[in-house]
């Protein structure tokens, strides 16, 4: 365990953050699968409206610094693909 006061409190602001970031990571996950879910289903309006839920989550997730700006990019366009892709 730290014993300088700068040590516990960098041990506190990681613990933090690293929540944070992990909620903010769920939600990401989450909201792709509900894309995934609606093209499995071949609902396209539901797919086009989770489509913009998801990335709109994932853009926010990037500009907190959670993903990196290439990271989110290619997740949005994976995903805007997967729609495309429905008849």
């Amino acid at each position: 365990m730290a014993n300088i006061k700068s040590a516990k409190k960098r041990i506190l602001v990681a613990e933090t953050r690293a929540a944070r970031n992990k909620a903010i990571r769920s939600k990401v996950k989450t909201m792709t699968k509900k894309v995934e879910a609606a093209v499995a289903s071949k609902d396209k309006e539901a797919a086009k409206a989770a489509l913009i839920a998801a990335t709109a989550t994932i853009e926010s997730a990037a500009t907190k610094g959670v993903y990196h700006k290439n990271n989110s990019a290619r997740k949005v366009s994976r995903l805007a693909k997967l729609v495309n892709s429905m008849a």
